[in-house]
């Protein structure tokens, strides 16, 4: 990080024009001055809001189709071709046809956000139920225990880790769409302040928000670890 640093600032000094690049210390400075005018709160809250209604839109749908995918082949042999056709399509090609749908506004963010987050976490989960050992459902089955139970008891125990580590991605492919939705159908956010301090050649006040938008995809990838450790604490390796 230090010799990145060090790189940028004798960039910006070379360069001697801040609008192309600035140094480090005007990124810092202008970092400074944002949070201290809670313009950086309020769209934090805004973007924070979208990605989180996105998240749990999608896993609301894609875990339960998930684990119907991973446990019937006939309903996995129907979807699945569905799923590879748009799977690779960027949810920023649907930008164009989404802001025509949804116009500009919250909807179309959250639905970007949403349509990014929601492959990764169905992918895992299907994974992750399909990788249950068999040897539990054998022994499940040879005491006599209902569908139902095993469902809750066995599958979905020995899934969670592998569907953790689904919402982790799915949270930072829809954080990453969230940039690209809000610099063009958004008129509040991250990436519409991005959009907007880039319009009025304001590229410190730019920086500064792109640091932010990088330190929020941190803390947030944090925070999700801590809770995939704290609810899959049982399936960590243990030393001899």
């Amino acid at each position: 990080m230090v010799v990145f640093l060090l790189v940028w600032q004798a960039a910006a000094l070379w360069i001697g024009n801040p609008i192309l690049l600035p140094t480090p210390v005007d990124v810092a400075e202008s970092f400074v001055e944002l949070a201290g005018t809670g313009e950086m709160i309020t769209n934090i809250v805004v973007s924070v809001t979208r990605l989180v209604a996105s998240f749990l839109l999608a896993a609301v749908i894609a875990v339960p189709l998930g684990f119907a995918m991973g446990l019937n082949r006939t309903v996995f042999e129907m979807i699945d071709p569905t799923v590879e056709l748009l799977r690779p399509i960027s949810g920023i090609a649907w930008i164009p046809l989404g802001l025509f749908i949804l116009g500009i506004g919250d909807a179309l963010p959250t639905a970007i956000m949403f349509y990014g987050a929601f492959f990764p976490l169905l992918i895992n989960t299907i994974t992750a139920v399909r990788s249950v050992d068999r040897s539990y459902l054998n022994a499940a089955r040879t005491l006599g225990v209902g569908r139902a139970t095993v469902l809750l008891q066995v599958i979905i125990p020995a899934a969670l880790p592998g569907i953790l580590v689904g919402a982790r991605l799915a949270a930072g492919a829809g954080w990453m769409s969230m940039v690209a939705a809000e610099l063009i159908g958004a008129p509040s956010g991250l990436g519409f302040a991005v959009e907007w301090y880039r319009e009025l050649l304001m590229t410190p006040k730019v920086l500064a928000f792109v640091v932010l938008i990088g330190l929020m995809g941190y803390l947030f990838d944090r925070v999700l670890r801590a809770v995939q450790r704290s609810l899959t604490r049982w399936a960590e390796p243990r030393n001899a």
